[in-house]
């Protein structure tokens, strides 16, 4: 049976649309922000220890993927971005779960942020360095809150699929049924109310019983008159 997810199985998507916009502009806006404040205070090559060797602020120009893995290929990357921003926005009118729609969320807040760079920062339209400038231990590669944005997103779908949640906020194996505006949501189970349920039980064994008491008015059986 199909047991609706808690993360707001048959809601209108509406309300997850506003969920995977919160969080993606949020985020966007917050690694947006921190770019600029560590472009304008830090100099490359010289770290600001914020906790030893262990946390540095250290600013970095990247060409190549999150974690700078891949440089030399930011055309590449640049269209591998904008692919994943035109998914999201595909599958976002489609969203019944909130995990869902956090994680989608910070998928495109992750890669727009990234993208940004690409476009607008030298050395050139579509080639433009990513800034990064969060390093863990110098064994880490140097990342920002882009990276950190997809690295979550992919670990929350991974998360969600387990657990046997589906976009429409459903679980199991059942397709999710229709509402009457055409909306998909999870299938509910019979019940008491529902009017397609079978009659129970009881009803059942009722049934020979009720028929065989005679109604008022009526004249009884004939051997019960001899």
């Amino acid at each position: 049976m199909t047991q609706p997810s808690d993360g707001g199985a048959g809601s209108r998507p509406r309300s997850k649309l506003a969920v995977l916009i919160a969080v993606a502009v949020g985020v966007f806006g917050l690694d947006a922000l921190s770019k600029a404040l560590v472009v304008a205070n830090l100099t490359p090559g010289l770290p600001v220890h914020v906790i030893g060797d262990v946390l540095e602020f250290n600013l970095l120009r990247n060409s190549g993927a999150a974690f700078s893995l891949g440089t030399g290929y930011t055309a590449v990357f640049t269209l591998l971005a904008i692919v994943v921003i035109g998914v999201v926005v595909r599958f976002a009118p489609r969203l019944r779960s909130t995990g869902y729609a956090v994680a989608f969320g910070l998928l495109l807040a992750g890669a727009s942020g990234n993208l940004a760079d690409r476009v607008f920062r030298a050395p050139g339209l579509f080639r433009g360095d990513v800034v990064d400038w969060i390093e863990v231990t110098r064994y880490y590669p140097v990342f920002n809150l882009a990276d950190s944005s997809i690295c979550i997103a992919a670990v929350l779908f991974i998360i969600l699929s387990l657990r046997g949640v589906h976009m429409d906020g459903s679980r199991g194996d059942q397709p999710p049924v229709r509402e009457a505006d055409g909306a998909d949501v999870p299938p509910a189970a019979s019940g008491p109310d529902d009017p397609e349920a079978p009659p129970s039980s009881s009803a059942a064994s009722a049934g020979p019983a009720a028929s065989a008491t005679p109604a008022p008015g009526t004249s009884a059986p004939a051997e019960a008159e001899r």
